[in-house]
């Protein structure tokens, strides 16, 4: 029969005893040189200038978005501090400054009175009115008397005083920029001495007078008139509010007045039709009358005007 082949149990070189694998080989350490080659650097570090600037685009096209924001706030930013460089901030007021330019402009500006800026506000509503007549066998018209009016509505209606053109055979008005028209009377009042008129021709920039109730009129309110006394106008006369619900009768003795505001601005004959105007440049009566105690047509300190409620019921209308 035959044997089977034995094997040596010597033990390999590096080949731990009782076992058959082969026991761990330790590479010797090499050589240390102070002159070896130092390690090689990462590769993004090798990389071309080329490959860089293709890894900032991409980066940017990635993040274009953020990167547009990012310039935002540093553009806002850069503009709100070169305003804030450019401009400083302005120096707060205090009531001493305030006192201060107020003194300045008092002191260094002639600044106009109220009478005058109440007259600035009405003179383009107030009208000569003229009262025209004919002397038999004449055939020319002449000028027979001068009154005032006030247009109240742009369209030329014109109110004034009944006795102003009861007596004409012709009216005509002219307007502040020197406009002349002839008038008809279209509507009368003779309870309140009121006529209205409406002119023919009209200016293009005709000014309505402001109307304002007289229902906290108080004694004391200041006030101008506005006319032309003695055909010498127009003419601005101021005072104030002497008296209120006043009854007043035409030298006359034909009609009695009453509820009439009483005023000390200066009027005359010429006067009447007038505006009564406060110092807002607002209307609140129509010039009416003058006391004339021993009838020499002057004036002596009292005048009388309609309330412009009456004036404006005159017309059919209510301003209020």
């Amino acid at each position: 029969m035959r044997r089977a082949s034995l094997y040596s149990s010597s033990i390999r070189p590096g080949t731990a005893k009782g076992s058959r694998e082969p026991a761990a080989q330790h590479a010797p350490s090499p050589p240390t040189d102070a002159r070896a080659p130092a390690p090689e650097a990462p590769a993004d570090r090798r990389a071309s200038p080329a490959t860089r600037r293709a890894r900032v685009r991409d980066f940017f096209r990635r993040h274009s978005a953020l990167v547009s924001l990012l310039a935002g706030v540093l553009i806002a930013l850069g503009a709100v501090y070169g305003y804030a460089e450019l401009h400083p901030a302005a120096h707060a007021l205090t009531q001493e400054d305030i006192d201060s330019a107020v003194m300045h402009t008092l002191e260094t500006k002639t600044l106009p009175s109220q009478a005058a800026r109440a007259y600035e506000a009405i003179r383009g509503s107030v009208v000569r009115v003229r009262e025209f007549e004919r002397s038999p066998g004449d055939d020319e018209e002449t000028e027979a008397g001068v009154g005032t009016g006030v247009v109240i509505v742009d369209k030329g209606i014109i109110l004034t005083n009944l006795h102003v053109v009861a007596a004409a055979k012709k009216v005509g008005v002219v307007f502040a920029d020197g406009t002349e028209s002839e008038a008809t009377v279209i509507a009368t009042q003779p309870e309140n001495d009121l006529a209205v008129l409406q002119a023919k021709t009209i200016p293009d920039d005709l000014q309505a007078a402001t109307l304002r109730s007289t229902k906290d009129l108080a004694l004391g309110d200041e006030v101008v008139t506005v006319g032309f006394p003695f055909g010498i106008g127009p003419s601005v006369t101021s005072g104030v509010v002497s008296g209120l619900r006043r009854e007043y009768r035409s030298p006359e003795g034909k009609r009695l007045l009453t509820n009439l505001i009483q005023f000390d601005a200066a009027a005359n004959p010429g006067s009447s039709g007038g505006p009564l105007v406060t110092m807002d440049g607002e209307v609140v009566g129509i010039v009416t009358g003058i006391l004339n105690p021993n009838n020499q047509r002057v004036f002596i300190g009292i005048g009388f005007a309609v309330p412009i409620e009456n004036a404006a019921a005159a017309v059919g209308l209510s301003p209020f």
